[in-house]
């Protein structure tokens, strides 16, 4: 991956690009040699300092937003903290995902510092949106065929690896999730379908611009390796063109709130 970071929007006060998988957003005593470091590789591309204004976890490939001053960082940050940012993800699944839902349990922080029992239970929504499925001829585990889809994310909360969690518990595990996934799935989308990554990718930004204040829409396809899956998968269509649209506000169509919470995902 030492190709230059592509580069979805720039303007002088922030820019947008396109994270790939398995890249870290910034160095972490986790991971102290990962080969790509977004923070550094942007900096050093740009020739100038860059904040993060939000995360994505390291296998997670799309959209990631950086700010070009601490200002600018500061009040972004506060449009992520306060979901005031719409987010659209794509997620090929287990199963038969359902046509729509809302994904609503709650979530314990994963930190890794503390047990998760001592650890407080916090709001958590995702709307999900099946986009469309398959059924293979293949027998992955102990049914004769194996099925998959194509799913639409939308987190209304950010919490740590939510929308992973969420299709998971929801009984349909992101495929390439080695940690709330299910491993014979992983290994055959690695062996037979030449995926060994997370298939998750975020393909949508939505916010309000923190200095002029019109509403700033970005659009960009998945990764190569994600979109040739998408191709190979009859699912092509379903792959979003690149946009950037600037609106004098939010459309109503984009949901940056969390709803009134439910007993059971609907």
């Amino acid at each position: 991956m030492s190709e230059p970071i592509d580069i979805i929007f720039q303007d002088e006060q922030l820019v947008v690009v396109h994270k790939p998988a398995g890249a870290l957003v910034h160095r972490s005593a986790l991971d102290r040699h990962a080969p790509v470091v977004m923070l550094q590789r942007l900096r050093d591309q740009l020739g100038r300092h860059v904040h993060p204004a939000h995360r994505l976890d390291r296998p997670t490939s799309g959209l990631l937003m950086f700010a070009f001053d601490r200002h600018t960082a500061a009040r972004l940050g506060e449009a992520f903290r306060e979901q005031r940012v719409a987010k659209r993800y794509l997620a090929v699944v287990r199963g038969i995902g359902p046509e729509h839902a809302l994904l609503d349990w709650s979530l314990r922080e994963e930190d890794g510092r503390r047990p998760k029992a001592e650890q407080p239970a916090m709001t958590a929504a995702t709307r999900v949106r099946r986009l469309d499925s398959i059924e293979l001829p293949v027998q992955v585990d102990r049914y004769p065929q194996s099925r998959y889809s194509l799913m639409e994310a939308v987190p209304l909360t950010g919490r740590r690896h939510q929308i992973r969690r969420h299709l998971s518990r929801s009984g349909h595990p992101i495929i390439g999730d080695a940690k709330h996934g299910k491993g014979v799935h992983n290994r055959f989308f690695r062996d037979r379908l030449n995926s060994d990554r997370l298939l998750l990718a975020a393909v949508e930004l939505g916010l309000e611009h923190p200095i002029d204040g019109y509403w700033l829409s970005l659009q960009a396809p998945v990764a190569d390796d994600f979109a040739a899956l998408l191709s190979r998968l009859g699912w092509a269509g379903h792959n979003p063109p690149a946009r950037i649209k600037r609106l004098e506000q939010r459309p109503v169509d984009e949901p940056t709130s969390i709803p009134p919470p439910n007993t059971e995902p609907s």
